[in-house]
């Protein structure tokens, strides 16, 4: 029956089938199958809407959507340029920075690519970097910010995994810095290089930018603070940044039109309805899945054929770079994890650990050629050929794999805030 449904599924995935049908299709197939009730997709859907935590992903995707149509990304990329400009590099670091932050508020690399890469993108090629660097510098760092709050990928694995999204919030930020501060090195070793201009820092600059930022400084930092402190729940977070972004962006600096909620609403709750009729659908199979020992018997597999949890771990990494490549990020945390999480358990891997390693290796996925998503909408959004893009993106690749292979085996980066905030 597993044999047939897998089948069916394959088949409507080539005939190009939206990903919520074929795996509702597959559960109901094999519910039938085995002679359970339909309705329990349905109940299975239900249940993971009323579920408390879930709130937190519109609201998050609403404020996000808003400050991606807002002057946010000008703002915040002046602001970096004031205070970064003067080092080698400088440029390119704010370009870090800049798409680190804007991900992590929006959730979504791809919209990070579209609403920062018409402004710096210009600004790299006007001080002299290579379009090559340029190009794969832009196309990388999209990602970064997942593991940042308030990243919705990071509240969708805790979700799923029912994990504390609190700890999952904790044990990204050392990561990100790693990934940022070796991002960062490169950049500037390639602006020492290529000997690309840099600004000299005023404080004249630096007042003003902070001036044109100061209603917009605050958010992350009252989100961030909250949360790793324990003073804000997460559902909480997302309420005070859904307000606080419509008073600034339509109240303050009216770059967002009252008109305009409307739209920017239904936009965002396009891409949450997916999200929970996906994970509603796949959670329904996930429980034909478990009834029929589908796990214990990959797990038997596993354990037959890898005895090293470090063998273990190379195989998880090179199957999740795969997976990051060929589908988003949130139909692989709804679809691969339930069956993966019970399975890394067993191999001694702290659930919180392996939340880290998903989201970094399907983020560098999204970056990977042949099929990564993110080359794609760079290829779309620079007007460049997209096999440029593919040998632009290789040595961030090549950069974000070793930070990869650090945080998978030091796993200490990952939990150290986590346990330093125990009781």
């Amino acid at each position: 029956m597993i044999f047939l449904s897998g089948i069916i599924t394959v088949t409507l995935a080539l005939l190009g089938t939206p990903l919520f049908i074929i795996i509702s299709a597959s559960a109901l197939l094999n519910f039938y199958l085995v002679g359970i009730d339909s309705s329990i997709v349905t109940i299975e859907m239900y249940r993971m809407a009323s579920t408390p935590m879930l709130i937190a992903i519109p609201l998050f995707a609403f404020a996000g959507y808003v400050l991606a149509e807002s002057g946010a990304p000008g703002r915040l990329v002046r602001l970096s340029r004031a205070l970064l400009g003067w080092l080698p590099g400088g440029l390119a670091v704010v370009a870090l920075l800049a798409c680190t932050l804007f991900t992590a508020l929006t959730g979504a690399s791809g919209i990070t690519i579209i609403a920062l890469g018409g402004l710096l993108f210009p600004a790299l090629m006007s001080e002299k970097y290579p379009e090559k660097f340029s190009l794969g510098l832009l196309t990388s760092s999209g990602s970064l910010g997942l593991l940042l709050p308030p990243s919705l990928p990071l509240i969708l694995y805790g979700v799923v995994t029912k994990t504390d999204i609190d700890q999952l919030f904790r044990a990204g930020l050392v990561p990100c810095i790693l990934l940022v501060l070796l991002l960062s090195l490169f950049s500037v070793y390639k602006g020492l290089g290529a000997e690309v201009s840099s600004s000299r820092i005023t404080l004249r600059e630096v007042i003003g930018a902070i001036w044109a930022a100061k209603w917009e400084l605050p958010l992350p930092v009252v989100v961030m603070v909250g949360i790793y402190s324990g003073y804000i729940a997460i559902s909480e977070a997302a309420a005070i940044t859904a307000f606080c972004v419509i008073v600034v962006e339509v109240a303050i600096y009216r770059d967002v039109k009252l008109r305009d909620i409307p739209r920017i609403m239904q936009k965002s709750m396009v891409l949450v309805g997916g999200i929970i009729i996906i994970l509603g659908a796949a959670l329904a199979l996930t429980n034909y899945l478990v009834d029929a020992e589908v796990p214990m018997k990959i797990l038997d597999f596993f354990k037959a054929h890898i005895a090293s949890k470090l063998l273990f771990l190379v195989m998880l990494n090179i199957f999740l770079l795969l997976v990051g490549c060929m589908i988003d990020i949130f139909s692989a945390l709804v679809v691969v994890v339930p069956l993966i999480s019970p399975i890394a358990q067993a191999y001694g891997i702290h659930p919180v650990h392996l939340g880290i390693i998903f989201l970094i290796n399907l983020g560098i996925g999204y970056s990977t050629p042949p099929v990564g998503m993110n080359l794609f909408i760079s290829s779309f959004r620079f007007e460049r050929p997209v096999l440029k893009l593919y040998m632009a993106s290789l040595p961030f690749l090549a950069i974000l794999l070793l930070a990869l292979m650090i945080i998978t085996y030091v796993p200490g980066l990952s939990l150290f805030l986590v346990k330093t905030a125990a009781p």
